[in-house]
């Protein structure tokens, strides 16, 4: 019996992995995060299946299901949105099932980020502007943030910024970022990305806090940085012609395959 930990992603049902589809249809318990996973996704799930909404639910109720299937033998697909590597509460769950001894698995999910990116039509990383995106948040009711991770310190790095679960707090957001990024930073605002409720603001960092409608309060995320512009940068060396590609292999049966500096 194993917990199957499954990166649901960011809302579109054909976003979901092979390897997490196949999984939750073997399973015959499904604990799934509430009104984040569409219901679609469910569908994987095998006839019959005790299938658990946890948005009501503490962490105890949470590990109790998982211990009663265990006591069973069953394996339970436990399916959160986006990637499971950031704030998706796996880290406590996992703590707690290990100190039972019940066995786990993780299964990466396509992250919100990326998805935002994505419809923006957005490569976050440019050369000669940005090579770095940090993945943060502000302060919530639910974590607060550890000294030295505040916006100003990453804005004085002029990386990518993805801003998650702060979109409510956008106002301080943008002007904790000027001083460092300028009024004029290309920033946008993806609310509820690969959903078909999916919408799309773009602005600077002086108006994008105006462009917002009053009920985009949750379920968006803040991108700001000059490589939101998609201008004013340089080619990579890349596909230059007199590039070594001793680390880009020209078929899979290369020696050198699965080796890559990069994922272009």
């Amino acid at each position: 019996m194993t917990v199957h930990f499954i990166g649901a992603g960011p809302g579109a049902p054909d976003l979901l992995t092979l390897r997490g589809r196949d999984i939750i249809a073997a399973c015959p318990v499904c604990l799934y995060a509430g009104s984040l996973v569409p219901e679609a996704i469910l569908a994987h799930c095998p006839a019959g299946a005790n299938i658990i909404n946890t948005a009501a639910l503490d962490l105890d109720a949470i590990i109790s299901h998982m211990q009663a299937a265990h006591a069973a033998g069953q394996d339970v697909a436990r399916l959160h949105s986006g990637d499971l590597s950031v704030w998706s509460a796996m880290g406590e769950q996992m703590r707690r099932l290990r100190a039972l001894d019940i066995p786990v698995s993780v299964t990466p999910g396509v992250p919100s980020f990326a998805a935002a990116a994505a419809a923006l039509g957005s490569e976050l990383t440019l050369p000669g502007l940005a090579q770095s995106v940090v993945l943060t948040r502000t302060p919530g009711r639910a974590s607060s943030m550890p000294t030295g991770e505040t916006l100003t310190n990453f804005a004085a790095t002029g990386a990518t910024l993805a801003i998650h679960l702060s979109v409510q707090n956008i106002a301080a957001v943008t002007a904790d970022l000027t001083p460092a990024y300028g009024a004029d930073c290309p920033a946008a605002v993806v609310y509820r990305a690969s959903w078909p409720d999916e919408r799309i603001i773009r602005g600077t960092l002086a108006d994008i806090a105006g462009r917002l409608d009053a009920e985009i309060t949750r379920t968006a995320l803040i991108l700001v940085g000059p490589a939101l512009a998609g201008e004013g940068f340089d080619e990579s060396c890349l596909y230059s012609v007199d590039y070594d590609r001793r680390y880009r292999p020209q078929s899979a049966e290369s020696p050198w395959a699965g080796w890559s500096h990069g994922d272009g």
